[in-house]
């Protein structure tokens, strides 16, 4: 009975018991190839997605970006700068309003305010106030009240309004804790090779430029809430080198932000936006 029953191999070629008895095994094992071999597929194609996702940059790629961060850098240097000192705006009355030998100045920054004492014979005599706050002078500095104790400070019988300068120096320090989170995406990138971190970082470095330049508004208005306080002193107010620094540091953390989104994008805007002509037409 067993020696009539023949297997049909997948050929159409008879196979005897013996052959069947092999033939299955063969059959299972090209099974379970053909499903390694998918499988292996899969994870090759998975592979290659994820290469593509996460590729290593090229050397000139790498090389743009290090010039753009030093960009970023030089934003903020500046901008540890103006927030560091107290050159914001300067204070003074005309340099004969006391009718003494020495007139006083006083310079303002976020933190503290610096009261100076100079002599008028060093001032320029075209000058009508007294100043520069730079020239040779008894000086006395104290930080505000509003940060000590809580109270507001009197500078020339007129007071500073606390909300308008606590408001300006926490957007300083907000902008500096963004520029922190920049830079360490752009330290991420860079040892990693992974251009995603650009992304990121350039919102980082855009949104702290605009909130530098946010605290140079916010800082403007209340130095007029400050004059508007008193007038029993005319003051003439000047805006010095620390507005500057902060100035040209939000303008160029903006520009290093677009840098880092412009490198982001998977294609070159450039060739998007001006495609070179083909030679043979």
């Amino acid at each position: 009975m067993w020696s009539t029953f023949l297997v049909t191999d997948e050929e159409g070629r008879g196979v005897g018991p013996a052959a069947a008895g092999t033939a299955a095994p063969v059959a299972a094992a090209q099974s379970m190839g053909g499903l390694a071999g998918l499988m292996s597929g899969r994870s090759t194609f998975g592979g290659n997605k994820r290469r593509r996702t996460g590729h290593a940059m090229t050397e000139a790629q790498e090389g743009k970006i290090k010039l753009a961060f030093f960009v970023a850098i030089v934003g903020v240097v500046l901008t540890v700068l103006g927030v560091c000192t107290e050159f914001w705006v300067e204070l003074a009355p005309s340099k004969s309003f006391y009718n003494n030998q020495t007139c006083p100045a006083v310079h303002l920054g976020l933190w503290k305010g610096c009261s100076k004492t100079l002599w008028v014979a060093d001032i320029d005599p075209a000058r009508e106030s007294c100043g520069p706050a730079e020239l040779p002078g008894e000086s006395n500095c104290t930080y505000f009240k509003f940060f000590t104790t809580g109270e507001n400070t009197v500078v020339f019988n007129k007071t500073t309004h606390k909300n308008l300068n606590v408001a300006a120096a926490m957007l300083s320090l907000f902008s500096l804790v963004l520029m922190v989170m920049g830079a360490i995406c752009i330290s991420m990138a860079l040892s990693k090779d992974i251009v995603f971190f650009l992304k990121p970082a350039s919102v980082c470095f855009i949104l702290s430029g605009i909130l530098v330049l946010l605290s140079l508004l916010v800082f403007q208005q209340a130095v007029w809430a400050l004059l508007a306080s008193d007038h029993s002193v005319p003051l003439h107010h000047q805006f010095s080198w620390s507005v500057s620094c902060l100035g040209c540091a939000g303008a160029i953390l903006i520009v290093g932000g677009v840098l880092f989104l412009i490198l982001a994008l998977p294609y070159s805007p450039w060739q998007r936006c001006l495609p070179h002509s083909d030679s043979s037409s």
